[in-house]
């Protein structure tokens, strides 16, 4: 069966898991669990991706994560691509790391981000890592503990979160600890890993009652965790940006065409454009051809670095350099 196309539309909230092949380890230790958390305090900020909650268990971790201009695949390549190499190395091992690719589900924010935050927060509980919540505030592989003022997490995004339950940072993580506890009987929830409105109605009999009253026009979606209208505009939105694309390839747009577009704006010989250099005016066409490439196009940015001999975070910053510059002054690479 094919798998699903990701959505991955810049500025969406995303629930996402990743695990070991075949349930193995992805962590062995603590120096594992550091490696991966330096690379995030490197990639988050790179990306500008907001992080609200996480945790790492042995064999797979979650994260709630806002994704950046750029999106969430961008992040999680470099992020997993990098770990691995430096997790087979460390412990002499080859072959894949990661069971396929990553899973993430968009969520609706402001109906799953509190308990989205609370679930994540508690998988390490509730795969009995640590034995209670006293245990949970001091272990320093999940993102409860920072929010809770014990350790300290800078790409972590703990203001935002507490700023749901209350003014005062004081007041905040009381009520914040008072709620996560509340969750303690909740045990699993599946209805938060996936499934549209479907799951979070409470499964397909929930759903034919809302039909059998008249609301027969539900939309779902396994990628998606949220409410019909926030389901279709999501899906909506995602379409839009498909068939762009495609309208786009249609059309002949590859990224000669789109350098050629460039070139012709900043009046820049197209060669001139794509070289090495740090010329005022080289970098400014560069960063429009950046944001057209990776946000019209689609193109990693990987593979613009490798074209640039730049970094993958040079890229990032162009791209978003590209886009400020591209509305500021009305720039459309359809001329």
């Amino acid at each position: 069966m094919p798998r699903t196309a990701r959505i991955d539309t810049p500025g969406l909230l995303h629930h996402v898991m990743i695990r070991g092949i075949e349930r193995r380890k992805i962590f062995n230790d603590d120096k594992d669990r550091e490696d991966f958390i330096e690379r995030l305090s490197i990639l988050l900020p790179e990306t500008k991706t907001q992080c609200y909650a996480w945790s790492f268990l042995s064999n797979h971790a979650h994260f709630l994560l806002k994704s950046g201009p750029a999106g969430i695949a961008a992040l999680m390549h470099r992020l997993l691509t990098g770990y691995a190499v430096s997790f087979n190395r460390r412990h002499r091992r080859h072959g894949q790391l990661f069971q396929n690719r990553y899973k993430s589900v968009i969520c609706q924010e402001d109906a799953y981000l509190q308990e989205l935050v609370r679930y994540i927060h508690l998988n390490p509980l509730r795969a009995k890592v640590v034995i209670d919540l006293p245990a949970l505030a001091r272990y320093p592989y999940c993102g409860h503990s920072a929010l809770l003022g014990k350790k300290k997490r800078k790409w972590q995004a703990t203001k935002y979160v507490l700023g749901f339950f209350g003014s005062r940072v004081g007041e905040a993580r009381s009520n914040y600890e008072t709620y996560v506890k509340a969750g303690l009987s909740q045990g699993r929830r599946p209805e938060l890993v996936g499934g549209g409105l479907i799951r979070s109605l409470g499964g397909w009999d929930e759903v034919k009652k809302l039909r059998q009253r008249g609301r027969d026009r539900i939309k779902s979606d396994q990628r998606i965790l949220g409410e019909s209208d926030f389901v279709s505009d999501v899906l909506s939105e995602s379409k839009e940006q498909f068939s762009r694309k495609y309208r786009l390839k249609i059309l002949g747009y590859d990224f000669e065409k789109v350098a050629g577009r460039v070139s012709g704006i900043f009046q820049l010989e197209q060669d001139y454009i794509t070289a090495r250099g740090r010329q005022k005016d080289r970098v400014r066409a560069r960063d429009l051809l950046c944001y057209w490439a990776v946000v019209e196009l689609g193109m990693p940015m990987v593979d613009l670095a490798r074209k640039f001999a730049i970094t993958p975070a040079a890229v990032s910053y162009a791209v978003q350099r590209g886009e400020k510059m591209a509305k500021e002054r009305g720039y459309q690479l359809e001329a």
